[in-house]
């Protein structure tokens, strides 16, 4: 335990960093699966083609193998990417996907008559997409893309393969100079530390999601039932002899 307590600044460091990718990975997975979400949805064919293409690649494709895609293919075509940016990329790449995924759930759980009747509004299917449908899926999503967060972390283990070094490969490392030193390997005891970390951090998540789950549950009751709540204090106050 002591070996443990003596290597906290490394392991913080690589902690850190973990947070960091994962962090950057959701941020950029955001952004782009808002768009190729959109675009799944379009009425476009060629844009739900495109989109379908997207998703459907990079999440039949092993993130290991993509990872790898990326980290050894990228100097073939001009870019050195250092083990940081190749695994923020391939990251990137497979939780956009399934972001993707998620946006599209969305919009399909949304009643068909929304779109119609905001085009009947005279709304221009842009305004339909960004004022009357988007707005309404983004507390849905939440819990998915907070579980989605939950997979990402513990995909930054990954990018230890790489070289990267995250939380995962500074334990590696302190595993590799211990043994070096004393002839020992604290492998079970370090590993043992990182599976207890990870754990609590998307345990955690995990909590948090359920916890988003049941207040957006509560908020949509709590919002349904209230025009019937109104219209009937408003009957009674109409006809006071009913109460």
């Amino acid at each position: 335990m002591q070996l443990i307590i003596d290597s906290l600044p490394l392991l913080w460091r690589g902690l850190i960093v973990t947070f960091q990718l994962a962090s950057l990975t959701l941020l950029f997975t955001a952004f782009i699966s808002l768009f190729v979400g959109i675009a799944s949805v379009s009425r476009f064919w060629t844009l739900r083609a495109l989109a379908v293409i997207y998703v459907e690649f990079f999440r039949d494709i092993p993130l290991v193998v993509n990872l790898l895609f990326v980290y050894f293919g990228a100097p073939l075509v001009g870019l050195a990417l250092d083990p940081f940016s190749a695994a923020l990329v391939s990251f990137t790449s497979w939780g956009s996907a399934n972001g993707a995924e998620i946006i599209r759930g969305g919009f399909n759980a949304l009643a068909k008559h929304q779109r119609e009747s905001a085009q009947a509004l005279g709304l221009r299917s842009w305004e339909t997409m960004f004022l009357v449908l988007l707005p309404q899926i983004v507390l849905p999503i939440l819990p998915a893309f907070t579980g989605l967060f939950s997979l990402l972390i513990q995909a930054t283990s990954l990018a230890t393969l790489v070289g990267a070094t995250e939380f995962l490969r500074s334990a590696k490392i302190i595993v590799e100079r211990q043994t070096m030193m004393t002839g020992e390997s604290p492998a079970f005891m370090v590993f043992g530390f990182v599976l207890c970390v990870y754990f609590v951090i998307c345990y955690s998540l995990n909590l948090f999601t359920a916890w988003l789950e049941r207040r957006i549950v509560t908020a949509r009751t709590v919002h349904r039932h209230a025009p019937q709540e109104i219209a009937s204090t408003h009957e009674t106050q109409v006809n006071p002899e009913n109460t």
